[in-house]
């Protein structure tokens, strides 16, 4: 594989990071207290994974060798595991149009019961997850998969009917509605299904965008009857494997917080913002019933300095010192435009305490 010319020398950067232990992140998705810090993060970036890897990512690499870069990359950045997602499946749209934002009412494809009718559903059954094991022979020893999946129940309901229209369509048709998110749900949970069996699946995340920064996109009853059973249903397939289950789900959360713990049973949430909760906060609330993955917001590592982020880390490791139940990473995720020089400040507050 090319050298990257991205590439800067990281050992001066970053500490060592030790061999992996998924072992550790089971701890901290347990509840229990690891036997050293321990990150999580959904998913970082193509520049940063040629930064950690050394290896420049090319055009004419095919899936495994993009992957390997990845792995590559997670564990010289002290991850004890590498996200994936299965190629291939995708509920699909019409192109849209897109700028700095897209709008959730374009690209609609069904909106009656004719167009549900004719819309051709992805079939998760014939999706390659041979593709996990043959990835699986590649991990370094103590690293496991985390699978994630092609969007969640609610939100590839919107792209497929549109935000506006599917509020008007839950109380207009709601028996269409039950069915669209049915179809959604179903192959979304078989998806896991499947997926869960390779041996080289440690963990599976249900990543789906509940709210905005005050609620919910749907009342919490709506949300309670078309989205969350099929989360349930997801998380039980991933425990009846033996396997932990992470939701990701970006907004405010205060009042399903419950739903999310005790009903649908999920032993880990990521993704938290300074402006709904910050993670100091949400650690003291729900450590005790959730492990608090991530939560180191990403604005905050955006506009601070290094040292800022760095000392903000530090102070949150301590807080957990002890007690358990969490691992360091961003609130969210690592999109192109978090500065590199922050989130290296962040995982270093980590790598140097082990």
């Amino acid at each position: 594989m090319p050298v990257s010319p991205h590439l800067y020398l990281i050992d001066e950067v970053l500490p060592p990071p030790g061999q992996p232990d998924f072992s550790q992140l089971l701890k901290v998705l347990a509840h229990e207290v690891p036997d050293r810090p321990t990150l999580f993060e959904f998913f970082l970036n193509d520049r940063l994974h040629q930064k950690l890897s050394g290896i420049e990512i090319t055009q004419d690499m095919d899936w495994l060798s993009i992957q390997l870069v990845r792995m590559k990359a997670f564990e010289r950045a002290g991850y004890d595991y590498l996200t994936i997602l299965i190629p291939g499946m995708a509920f699909r749209n019409v192109d849209i149009h897109r700028e700095e934002s897209v709008s959730q009412n374009e690209g609609v494809v069904i909106y009656d019961h004719e167009s549900f009718e004719s819309y051709e559903w992805p079939e998760p059954d014939t999706l390659d997850y041979g593709l996990l094991d043959e990835l699986g022979k590649h991990l370094p020893e103590g690293m496991k998969l985390i699978v994630w999946g092609p969007g969640g129940v609610l939100e590839n309901a919107i792209e497929l009917v549109g935000y506006e229209n599917l509020c008007l369509l839950i109380m207009d048709d709601p028996k269409l509605a039950e069915k669209i998110f049915g179809e959604i749900g179903s192959r979304l949970l078989r998806y896991y299904e499947l997926a869960v069996q390779s041996g080289a699946v440690g963990a599976c995340i249900s990543n789906d965008d509940w709210g905005f920064k005050t609620q919910t996109l749907f009342s919490t009853t709506q949300m309670r009857k078309f989205v969350f059973p099929w989360h349930k249903k997801i998380a039980e397939v991933i425990h009846d494997a033996g396997k932990p289950a992470i939701l990701h789900s970006c907004g405010y959360f205060g009042k399903v917080i419950d739903d999310v713990i005790d009903d649908m049973k999920f032993d880990g949430r990521h993704s938290y913002e300074d402006t709904i909760i910050p993670v100091e906060e949400a650690y003291e609330d729900y450590h005790e019933r959730l492990a608090i993955l991530g939560g180191i917001d990403l604005d905050f590592i955006c506009r601070s300095s290094p040292q800022d982020v760095y000392e903000r880390s530090k102070e949150m490791l301590e807080r957990v010192k002890g007690r358990g139940s969490f691992a360091m990473g961003t609130g969210n995720s690592v999109p192109e435009y978090v500065p590199d020089e922050g989130y290296f400040a962040m995982i270093r507050s980590v790598l140097d305490m082990r």
